[in-house]
């Protein structure tokens, strides 16, 4: 009992340490928890029961690039968000757009994309619209076209500066724009 009131006191000393960083997380499971719709194409979507498109392929180079593995979980536009919120999920690469409210609620990595907002325009009307349609229908008509980003939990700096990393290697060496030419390239 004596030791109670000493432990009381060190509380708020070892609280930083035990909330892991996210990048801690991802290493030690050695999976890269990515959450998506797969239900717009060319983004990512299935064909022939296999996970397929832009947003897949990117997936896989930015878990390649963090040299753990990418774990793809499809799951609906309801948990999509809510799941990296609580951790469920350690990204969503589901093309979604920077907007203020995505900022406040998620840390997010530097832009991936930035498609022409005809291409993100679904043509299936039986396919759901995009996570941040609003903000496409808004920005087709003036400004910009969107900036696609990767949300994840706030607060996680290390996470961010080695997604950031990795998704600078990937457009550094030209395989982005080669994912983007494959996958998103406007036929003319």
């Amino acid at each position: 009992m004596r030791f109670l009131p000493g432990l009381i006191c060190l509380l708020p000393l070892l609280s930083p340490l035990a909330h892991a960083e996210l990048i801690d997380d991802i290493n030690d499971r050695g999976e890269l928890r990515i959450a998506l719709e797969a239900n717009t194409a060319p983004f990512n979507f299935k064909e022939d029961g296999k996970l397929t498109g832009f947003e897949v392929e990117l997936g896989e180079m930015l878990a390649n690039e963090l040299d753990v593995r990418a774990d793809f979980v499809v799951t609906d536009a309801e948990d999509l968000l809510a799941g990296v919120e609580t951790g469920k999920y350690d990204v969503a690469i589901n093309h979604i757009a920077l907007t203020p409210e995505l900022a406040d609620r998620f840390d997010t990595s530097t832009p991936y994309s930035q498609p022409d907002a005809q291409l993100l325009a679904s043509k299936d009307e039986s396919q759901r619209p995009l996570v941040m349609a609003q903000s496409f229908q808004a920005q087709e008509k003036k400004g910009p076209p969107p900036s696609l980003v990767i949300p994840f939990q706030k607060d996680n700096p290390a996470f961010k500066a080695s997604l950031d990393n990795a998704l600078a290697r990937i457009k550094e060496d030209g395989r982005l724009e080669q994912l983007s030419q494959k996958w998103l390239k406007q036929p003319e």
